[in-house]
Order: C-alpha cells, then sequence, then structure tokens
C-alpha cells in the first residue's frame, strides 16, 4: 500500500495547491453577484453551492477543500477527508462549470477513486493513530491502484480516438494551430517553429504515438518506464508552451500509481527513520 500512500500524499498537495489556485477570483466567478449570478441548472447535478448560494457559502466550502487537501495529504482520517475533498471540488465545479477543463475535472476524478481506497493504509497519522507509526503499511488488495492504472488507458485511448476523428491531427497539423492559439500560450512561439512543416508533423505524429503507447503499451512491464518518460516529456512540454492549469500534474498524480511496490518500498526503507518498526503490517482495519 505503499504506492497508494504515494499517490494520496501527491493527490493531497495538489489539492491544497489547487485551492489557492482559486482565491484570486473566487466571489467573483462562484458568487451570487459574479459572472453567474446563480448555479448552472444540470440535470442530476447537485452540489453544496446549489444549496446555499451566497458569498459565505462559497467561502466556507473553500475552507473545507483546503482542509481536504490537508488532511488527505497528511493521511489524517484519509477516506472522510476524500470524501470531502470530492464533494467540495464537485460543488465548485458544478457551480460554474464554464471556467473549469479536463484537468480540474481529472482532479475531481482522483478524489472519487481516493475515496473508494484505503488509502491511509501507508504513510499516514491514520497509520500512526492505529498502529503507532507512520511508516508502517497495511497488505490490502492493489484493486484501487490497477482502477487508477485503467484510468490512464482510457485517458488517452479515447483521446486518441476523438483525434483521429478529426482532420487537423490525421493531416499532420494540428500543434500548429495549438502553438499559435495566442490567448493559451504561456509565451510566442516563433512562427519558424509553428509553421515547420517537418516540425509540426513530427510533433504532431509524435503526440498520437506517445498517448497511444500511453494508453496501450504501458501495460508491457518492460516497455513502461519508457512509456511513462515519454508521457513525462510530452506533458512537460505541454505545461511549458500552454495555458492548461492543473491538467498536467494531474496526470502525474495517475502516472505514480504505476510505480512497482518494490520500488516504493525501497524508496520508503531509504528514508524510514533506523528506529521506526517493520515497515509492512498485516491488519484488517480500515483507517
Amino acid at each position: 500500500m505503499y504506492v497508494l500512500g504515494i499517490v494520496r500524499i501527491a493527490f493531497g498537495i495538489l489539492v491544497v495547491a489547487w485551492s489557492f489556485s482559486l482565491l484570486p477570483n473566487m466571489l467573483d466567478l462562484f458568487g451570487p453577484d459574479g459572472v453567474a449570478p446563480a448555479p448552472e441548472s444540470i440535470r442530476y447535478g447537485w452540489g453544496l453551492l446549489h444549496v446555499w448560494n451566497n458569498d459565505t457559502a462559497v467561502w466556507i466550502v473553500w475552507a473545507l477543500l483546503l482542509v481536504g487537501g490537508i488532511a488527505l495529504t497528511l493521511g489524517w482520517r484519509s477516506r472522510v477527508a476524500a470524501l470531502l475533498v470530492f464533494v467540495c471540488i464537485l460543488s465548485f465545479q458544478r457551480r460554474d462549470v464554464w471556467v473549469f477543463n479536463s484537468g480540474d475535472f481529472l482532479l475531481r476524478i482522483e478524489a472519487f477513486f481516493l475515496v473508494l481506497a484505503p488509502s491511509g493504509a501507508a504513510l499516514s497519522l491514520d497509520r500512526l493513530r492505529t498502529a503507532g507509526s507512520f511508516w508502517s503499511a497495511q497488505v490490502r488488495s492493489p484493486w484501487v491502484i490497477r482502477l487508477l492504472q485503467i484510468q490512464v488507458s482510457i485517458i488517452y485511448l479515447d483521446t486518441v480516438r476523438d483525434k483521429l476523428a478529426g482532420t487537423t491531427w490525421t493531416g499532420g497539423t494540428a500543434v500548429s494551430y495549438a502553438l499559435r492559439l495566442i490567448d493559451l500560450n504561456n509565451f510566442p512561439t516563433p512562427t519558424w517553429l509553428s509553421m515547420s512543416p517537418l516540425i509540426v508533423n513530427v510533433a504532431t505524429w509524435g503526440t498520437l504515438l506517445i498517448e497511444l503507447a500511453l494508453g496501450v503499451l504501458v501495460w508491457n512491464r518492460k516497455l513502461r518506464p519508457w512509456v511513462l518518460a515519454a508521457g513525462v516529456i510530452l506533458h512537460l512540454l505541454i505545461m511549458v508552451s500552454l495555458v492548461v492549469a492543473f491538467f498536467s500534474l494531474a496526470v502525474f498524480v495517475l502516472y505514480l500509481a504505476f510505480i512497482p511496490p518494490e520500488t516504493a518500498q525501497g524508496w520508503i526503507d531509504r528514508r524510514r527513520p533506523s528506529a521506526a518498526p517493520t515497515p509492512v503490517v498485516a491488519q484488517q482495519q480500515d483507517p
């Protein structure tokens, strides 16, 4: 369960960062006097800000989100914290769906998976509370880790399918258009780069091949490190060149689910205080 503990910590840190990113324009985006005076009417949609639509509610939901993110990072009442984070993220996204992108929605999916998971089974205050050691871990079924891994394949296979249905990707020009979207670029792209037929074709088809590999070849143990490394490079380039907010970082959290258990164990052993007890403990209590 060390892998799940690492995923939980990384996700918790990301949630804290995401919550602070809402602060500058929070009331303008989610308050009754902002750009969306009333919540969007969505069939079967729900959220705390649908029930309570005023500035005080916005601040309370934000505070709960921050507390949940911190608790999840520390592993304190991990499942309750994950549920709190999920409900708060959902509430903000349902309050004004137009200001979020796929990265924000991916955070919500990850929060839901952690609601289902015994994410406090390792590297958590829950373990300190129940077993006397932050560094100990329960032996648990890794089915939630498998769900996170499957989510990676779903994301990339669905992305490749959608891209192949268009003409710019199959025509090898999609990256050129992306690099010339001024409002979405972090910095101006040189014309020699964005208009070069060779560079643009290589970048466009290279992106498709990497995404296809992440959907399929990531399941090959020997190829997995190389495929994930290619994915990291791809998303770092996207994050540097385009305004994608938390999308790449949310994807990196999913990548952590592919850390081999023995690698996670070795990493923890090197950082565990020498006086700490045996790190893996079989225990049935669910934190």
